[in-house]
């Protein structure tokens, strides 16, 4: 997929507020800090596109990205620390609750995680969380070019096995680096292959 547009559509403070469900869109969501602007900027090939930020917490709403005009890319709230208060930590839960539970055309959560870290029990009870709501969801290890390739296969094959004892089947797996853009052919063509599958959920 060649990425000939990208822009900025909408931040909605709820799900009610988001665009109308006519085209199909992805979210990416992760713990806090764990490289999400930077990779949608990666995959989109716009370097200010998702704001980056040393500070966790950065984003604080559901913001829409218009691809192609034909997708969209969804930046959600990350979840886990930040420099909020219990009960905008609260309201963001229950925002990124409603969304995934919600909203019809989303395809695939794309959940990023840390490669250099073992799994967090945060990531994994999301992950249960997604699969127990029947939400389809990949799973993008972030940050691979800070570790070694064997330290990455090691991470990964961790990964798996924690998620084997409440998984029978794995959900897609991709290796990414924003630095070295690893990784962003092969979430692009998964993306054009579920946009393939998309059709648009009738008018209530």
């Amino acid at each position: 997929m060649v990425i000939k547009d990208a822009t900025f559509t909408i931040s909605s403070p709820s799900v009610d507020k988001c665009p109308e469900p006519k085209l199909p869109e992805y979210a990416f969501i992760g713990r806090s800090n764990v490289g999400k602007s930077s990779l949608i900027n990666m995959l989109t090939g716009r370097k200010q596109l998702a704001k980056t930020s040393a500070n966790p917490g950065k984003t604080q709403l559901i913001n829409h990205f218009l691809i192609n005009e034909q997708w969209y890319l969804v930046d959600l709230p990350g979840y886990g620390y930040a420099k909020v208060s219990w009960t905008e930590r609260v309201k963001w839960q229950k925002m990124i609750r409603d969304y995934l539970l919600k909203r019809e055309n989303m395809m695939t959560v794309f959940v990023l995680v840390d490669v250099r870290h073992e799994p967090q029990k945060q990531d994994v009870d999301f992950i249960n969380w997604l699969g127990g709501n029947r939400i389809p969801f990949s799973i993008v290890f972030t940050k691979c070019d800070k570790v070694s390739k064997q330290q990455t296969i090691r991470s990964v094959e961790h990964y798996k096995r924690t998620l084997r004892e409440t998984w029978e089947d794995l959900p897609q797996l991709f290796l990414t680096s924003a630095d070295q853009r690893t990784g962003r052919e092969e979430i692009l063509f998964y993306i054009e292959e579920c946009n393939r599958l998309f059709q648009a959920p009738e008018k209530q």
